[in-house]
């Protein structure tokens, strides 16, 4: 993808992603779903990861999964408020875009 992708942005889509989860999800799934759409790296998720979870919108726990801890992440009521948020204010940005591209404003 040629176009840069902010914090904001990185946000919602993990936001997105673990709230797919009801029971939450693990750190590589995540990297895994957001690959779908966007590409990055472990190294790149696990900081976003922490981000949120210091911010309250996930919350973390361990579960032994094959003889060793895995590391869950899921959305707390804040993240979810927060997601709803961003998925307004995509809608409203991308719909701006869309329209000057294709000729109004």
């Amino acid at each position: 993808m040629i176009f840069n992708t902010g914090a904001a942005l990185l946000d919602a889509i993990v936001l997105a992603v673990v709230s797919k989860e009801k029971e939450g999800t693990y750190g590589y799934k995540i990297t895994q779903d957001v690959r779908q759409v966007l590409q990055i790296s472990e190294s790149t998720l696990y900081p976003v990861l922490r981000r949120l979870q210091k911010d309250d919108c996930l919350e973390v726990y361990d579960m032994e999964y094959g003889g060793r801890n895995r590391r869950y992440y899921k959305l707390t009521d804040k993240g979810a408020a927060q997601l709803n948020l961003y998925k307004v204010e995509w809608k409203n940005y991308t719909s701006k875009i869309t329209k000057l591209f294709e000729g109004g404003i």
